[in-house]
């Protein structure tokens, strides 16, 4: 997905997490910045998903694997646990059928992250309660008629979520704007979330 010009934190705390060596299936993967960085920095042996041509061109400019797909339309062209990571890095909020593509991904990867904006953050709702008004901020630039966004989704909503499907979340971190939070409660003080999660 395009971040519209936005670093990603995020990346970062990805790198950290994928073991070296390992299978990665990326997701929405824009101009390949993430999947270039596991192949540069964690020797995975990974593959691009976009649906973008102009972005696809860029990952193979880059000499990154990448399919033309719509993740809409789920991920049947991929075998059961046949990647140890499938990652869906600040597309979540985009697709028409998340759950459904979360499902897929618990299917498919051994593990999946996932990592999102989190609609609950304090400066959202008081934008919302102050102003009356859809949020603006740096972490969701658009306004509401030119948003990519579909899904508003909170931290809490996706922990329900990740029960309804039984899907164990293994590690979260939560973010904002360029550093990561420890103590604050994330639900209200995280721009961005990043999960974790595997099938129980």
């Amino acid at each position: 997905m395009d971040n519209g010009g936005r670093q990603h934190i995020s990346y970062d705390e990805i790198v950290r997490i994928v073991e070296p060596g390992s299978t990665v299936l990326d997701l929405g993967c824009g101009d390949g910045e993430l999947l270039g960085r596991l192949v540069g920095e964690k020797q995975v042996r990974g593959r691009g998903v976009e649906i973008e041509e102009e972005m696809i061109l860029r990952c193979i400019s880059k000499g990154i694997s990448v399919f033309q797909g719509n993740l809409d339309e789920g991920l049947k062209d991929y075998g059961t646990k046949s990647y140890d990571y499938v990652i869906l890095s600040e597309t979540l909020q985009v697709v028409r059928h998340p759950v459904l593509l979360i499902e897929e991904m618990l299917r498919v990867g051994r593990r999946a992250i996932v990592s999102f904006p989190n609609f609950g953050y304090f400066f959202v709702r008081l934008q919302l309660l102050a102003r009356g008004r859809m949020p603006v901020s740096k972490s969701l630039p658009y306004q509401w008629y030119d948003t990519p966004n579909i899904h508003l989704c909170t931290r809490n909503d996706f922990v329900v979520l990740c029960r309804r499907l039984n899907a164990g979340i293994i590690r979260e971190i939560a973010l904002r704007h360029d550093r990561r939070l420890r103590l604050l409660p994330r639900n209200l003080a995280a721009t961005e979330v990043l999960f974790v999660v595997e099938r129980w």
